[in-house]
């Protein structure tokens, strides 16, 4: 059977179709394309950072599980929020290895939707589970006589699992309500992962609410967690300075210093990406503040709570061992 012959209009329209269908079906990570000079340099980088941070974090939880004086709740908040370090970093990393390596950004729109999911639950987590971990310092410091009492071990399975399952829901409403979006446009997605902003931008038609959405989940996630941090600090900081001893002062801050400075890292680069007006002209700066709350930030936490002195005993005990 010979072919019919199509107008030149309906040729167009086939073609503008076919266009939509591809944009839909798949989108192109241009992550650090624009240096592609330093690809190279960019992936052993990466990988080092990569295996850092899965070193690092394994080596605590080991260290916590294996050790008797470790078993309490502040270091079983501790191997948990390392376990959610390790998950957090290996939904983008590998994926921006592998575009790093094969020079090729294309993932599926299905591919896209879960990694931004799994980006955006993990992220809540770890702000539910810092704002638990201040709540046990608080405790702790605050009130240390009911400290055993209120932080059990049946509290604290509930607290974790609380911060492991509350952010899925609604998540998967956000996630769901962004991918319903027409994209008609490009589909090259100026970041090294599915982010939300990014992904908006090649979004067809008025994207106001999906933004306004945007804003109220983060004030949910981030800001309401944060004020019950900073609610929990100023009561520790109000207790310390009232402590008679300056070795008891001492003492007490340690205990808290290292969440304190995780705390300080991961919110102020998430909250000025997530909550500041967003613009073409700092695309740039968005990838290098993505860069610190999802690689530099893993990285630099497990080095941050091998200052704690519990860990600190235990590593040297441990090393001790295997040099002997």
């Amino acid at each position: 059977m010979q072919p019919r012959n199509l107008n030149p209009q309906t040729e167009s329209k086939l073609k503008i179709t076919e266009t939509n269908l591809t944009t839909i079906i798949e989108f192109i990570l241009l992550g650090f394309s624009d240096i592609p000079k330093f690809h190279w340099f960019l992936f052993g980088l990466f990988l080092l950072i990569y295996v850092i941070i899965l070193l690092g974090n394994g080596i605590i939880i080991l260290i916590i599980r294996v050790d008797s004086t470790l078993q309490t709740s502040m270091y079983f908040f501790l191997s948990n929020f390392s376990f959610l370090e390790i998950c957090y970093v290996t939904v983008t990393v590998p994926r921006m290895l592998m575009d790093l390596w094969t020079l090729k950004g294309t993932i599926s729109f299905f591919a896209c939707a879960t990694q931004m999911f799994l980006f955006l639950t993990l992220g809540a987590i770890e702000c539910f589970l810092l704002a638990v971990m201040a709540y046990d310092r608080y405790v702790a410091i605050c009130n240390p006589l009911h400290y055993p009492l209120i932080m059990n071990q049946k509290v604290c399975m509930q607290l974790v699992a609380g911060c492991w399952i509350s952010g899925i829901p609604v998540d998967i409403g956000q996630t769901y309500q962004i991918f319903s979006l027409p994209f008609c446009g490009s589909n090259q997605v100026n970041h090294f992962f599915c982010d939300i902003p990014p992904v908006l931008k090649l979004a067809c038609g008025d994207t106001f609410v999906n933004e306004m959405l945007v804003y109220i989940f983060g004030i949910l996630f981030v800001t309401v967690p944060f004020v019950l941090i900073l609610g929990s600090y100023s009561r520790i900081i109000s207790t310390i300075l009232k402590l008679p001893s300056n070795t008891g002062r001492t003492k007490a801050f340690s205990t808290c210093s290292s969440h304190l400075i995780v705390v300080v890292l991961f919110y102020g680069s998430a909250t000025i990406t997530y909550l500041k007006p967003k613009s073409n002209q700092y695309e740039g700066t968005d990838k290098l503040l993505s860069l610190f709350y999802t690689i530099l930030t893993p990285m630099f936490n497990p080095l941050i709570y091998s200052l704690n002195k519990g860990i600190m005993v235990v590593l040297r005990k441990l090393l001790g061992k295997l040099l002997t």
